[in-house]
């Protein structure tokens, strides 16, 4: 019985790494100086911003490049600048898991 829960606590702690990973991806990017998980900052948060794309077949890819070219009006009057100057497969890799928020629900 041990050596299954064992697995079981093991099993869970790995479904909840990618999450804890890309947040922290988020954090080194400086992401949460504007941005939480669930309430509104200066910025959305980040739920509400996976919310408001669930349905779009291109959110990742939208979602990419608002990072990368930042944006304005969308939100609010407090434009997000831009962070090209972080690699592309960060950029993705946060476009992936902020799409993904919602349906992770």
């Amino acid at each position: 019985m041990h050596l299954l829960n064992a697995l079981l606590v093991a099993a869970v702690a790995s479904l909840a790494l990618p999450a804890q990973a890309d947040l922290a991806l988020a954090d080194k990017s400086a992401c949460l100086n504007c941005h939480d998980m669930d309430k509104k900052m200066v910025g959305p948060a980040f739920k509400a911003i996976s919310d408001k794309y669930a349905k779009r077949a291109d959110a990742q890819a939208y979602l990419a490049e608002k990072i990368t070219k930042g944006g304005s009006g969308v939100w609010g009057a407090i434009p997000m600048p831009g962070m090209a100057y972080l690699p592309p497969a960060d950029i993705a890799t946060m476009a992936k898991w902020i799409a993904g928020i919602s349906a992770a629900k």
